[in-house]
């Protein structure tokens, strides 16, 4: 399946109204790249949804035993540099990175 780009030039979605989209909206995830386009996720079947689980539990098992920052999961979304909201399907941040925003949409 095929994520969804919506382009939302006339709508100009805020931050506030994407957090209140997504949180009203848990079942789906959503991502805003850096044109402001909507990306609307599809699901992840089981096959994917294993091998995320796995990657997730290495990174986890790692970083405890070199404690070099905090490990966040999938459905995560980040600001970027560049104005997205993005998520990752595993994420690393180092401890001494101190300027980074995160959009807790669970």
């Amino acid at each position: 399946m095929n994520s969804i780009v919506l382009n939302l030039d006339t709508v100009g979605l805020t931050d506030e109204q994407f957090y209140h989209l997504c949180s009203k909206n848990q079942d789906w995830q959503f991502e805003r790249n850096a044109k402001g386009e909507l990306i609307i996720m599809p699901p992840v079947g089981g096959v994917s949804g294993n091998r995320e689980a796995d990657l997730i539990t290495e990174v986890n098992i790692w970083n405890r035993q070199t404690n070099l920052g905090k490990v966040f999961s999938s459905s995560t979304i980040f600001r970027l540099p560049n104005g997205g909201d993005r998520a990752a399907p595993a994420f690393g941040r180092p401890r001494s990175a101190c300027l980074w925003q995160i959009a807790l949409l669970m």
